[in-house]
């Protein structure tokens, strides 16, 4: 089998028996220190997730030698990296606005780099034309840039990247430059890409739909550091800091389990389901509040707080209303409900959530 009849696949057959990524990146930027510990095997997928700022972006850039470590480590397969260049590490990368050639073809975009590895004109040109064929773009392999749209792009600087048969891909916000009916298209298309992708892959997002649906496993930066870091599922359901909490969509507090109760450490006490004892975390959607104007009588909800609306806001269909007082927290309800409970800005009402409805986890 030569090169240029084989299945793309991002790497060839015999070199799949790598150990897959095992770095410690440690970058000293004035104020800033970023510290974050990395690990995955060939075949995962890796979404970075983190507030602006956190040091994501940093991250990414130290994994394709354009940010040097100041400390730590970085191994791809077993072979130290850390002083490697990064035109010669095995990486393929995807920015954010692409970066595709303006006056190269879709086609010697993608060939540019088996050229740099060293490939005959003719085999870069083979190679691409395959890789731009998976990415159901052939018609378009004479297309410039500007010509293309902004799905179409992204798909070529994906095949740009695995061109060259990375054993690690970077993709910086991926999806971010697309309009929201694109980006559901390419979203998928991504995800069918990275599922046969035999090496490992690093995602950078601050789109937690993106790093749910593209990713094995998710890693949380905030101020340089790792906070949680585990499967979409686990991190969605046991949030463990207030951004991870907002990303989710969760109301979420600390305090001290006693039995089925969490007394707060600033606030009331939260009854639950659950039979904890010791710190702990206990969360619940806003769409689990219900607001009354008056306090209400005979409810079952065992959790019932006298708040003050603070803000409004239309979030998706539904209206979220930001309170204060006994316990600060997040409801959502319908434009009709809010209309009818006559809501705004400095309304007082009674916040109800059912025990079962509220969830309880170690901290």
């Amino acid at each position: 089998m030569t090169d240029t009849d084989e299945t793309p696949a991002g790497v060839r057959a015999d070199d799949t028996r790598g150990d897959g990524l095992d770095a410690r990146l440690v970058v000293d930027r004035g104020s800033f220190r970023l510290d974050v510990a990395l690990t995955a095997a060939p075949g995962d997928v890796v979404a970075l997730l983190g507030p602006n700022g956190a040091g994501k972006t940093t991250a990414l850039r130290a994994l394709a030698g354009l940010v040097p470590l100041t400390g730590g480590r970085l191994r791809l397969d077993g072979t130290p990296l850390e002083r490697t260049p990064p035109e010669a590490r095995p990486v393929g990368v995807v920015f954010q606005d692409y970066l595709l050639f303006p006056h190269l073809s879709a086609l010697d975009n993608v060939a540019f780099g088996p050229r740099c590895q060293g490939a005959g004109k003719a085999e870069a040109r083979a190679r691409a034309a395959a890789w731009l064929d998976r990415m159901g773009l052939a018609d378009h392999a004479d297309a410039k840039p500007r010509r293309l749209s902004g799905g179409q792009a992204q798909r070529v600087a994906l095949a740009r990247a695995l061109a060259t048969r990375p054993r690690l891909l970077l993709l910086d916000e991926p999806l971010a430059a697309l309009d929201a009916r694109t980006r559901l298209e390419v979203r998928a298309q991504l995800r069918r890409h990275l599922a046969e992708f035999e090496a490992v892959a690093v995602l950078v997002t601050h789109d937690p739909l993106d790093a749910m649906v593209l990713a094995d496993r998710l890693v949380v930066v905030e101020h340089g550091r790792v906070v949680q870091e585990g499967a979409p599922s686990d991190i969605a359901r046991h949030p463990r800091t207030d951004y991870i909490a907002q990303l989710v969509g969760l109301n979420l507090y600390r305090g001290r389990a006693e039995g089925h109760t969490v007394r707060l450490e600033s606030g009331p006490a939260v009854a639950t389901t659950e039979d904890l004892s010791g710190p702990a975390f206990v969360a619940f959607p806003p769409g689990a509040v219900t607001l009354h104007r008056d306090r209400p009588t005979g409810s079952s909800a065992r959790n019932l707080w006298r708040c003050e609306v603070a803000g409004l806001e239309t979030h998706g269909d539904q209206i979220r209303a930001d309170l204060t007082g006994e316990l600060a927290l997040a409801a959502d309800l319908t434009t009709v409900a809010a209309a009818e409970l006559g809501l705004h800005p400095g309304v007082e009402v009674w916040a109800a959530v059912k025990a079962a409805q509220t969830h309880a986890y170690p901290a």
